[in-house]
């Protein structure tokens, strides 16, 4: 798929932050000189040939009055894996629950990030967590700090442009 100058501003306007409105699409189509359905047909076609994977959000957790936050890690028998990251995954306060491989000294294989209000906020969800699914291995990775969230950034040129 060759780039017209419209899709490389397209692609431009989306490694940006969106407009923080209630139509953030049509904000952009505007600024665009799109429609908001031209824009989205836009980034379908980008999603089908390959060119963009994922939309994603980086949210910043302190902004909107999540100071604390903790990565659980469990040790999840394998029969109830899937099972107990559905049930974590589905809740809010879990911004991130995702499987990994055990070691030999690490038997943890499920991790979980907790977003709360306080760090009793935080702890008093993790033990609600292990009642609920009676998983009560784990232990609490706590930060040490926060690194800096940037969202990814493309160069659009064309091949003859690099000569």
């Amino acid at each position: 798929m060759t780039l017209t100058s419209l899709d490389k501003e397209i692609i431009k306007a989306l490694q940006q932050d969106l407009p923080q409105t209630l139509n953030p699409y049509e904000t952009l189509a505007q600024q665009l000189h799109l429609s908001e359905e031209a824009l989205l047909e836009k980034v379908r076609l980008f999603q089908e040939k390959g060119l963009l994977r994922r939309l994603g959000a980086v949210v910043r957790h302190h902004q909107v009055g999540y100071t604390h936050n903790v990565m659980v890690v469990w040790q999840v028998p394998e029969h109830l894996i899937t099972a107990t990251g559905h049930h974590m995954a589905a809740r809010p306060e879990i911004s991130h629950c995702y499987q990994r491989p055990t070691r030999p000294n690490w038997p943890f294989n499920l991790f979980t990030m907790i977003h709360g209000t306080s760090e009793a906020a935080c702890l008093d969800f993790v033990q609600e967590l292990a009642a609920e699914t009676g998983i009560q291995h784990y232990q609490l990775l706590t930060s040490l700090r926060e690194l800096k969230k940037t969202s990814m950034r493309y160069f659009c040129e064309s091949p003859a442009a690099t000569e």
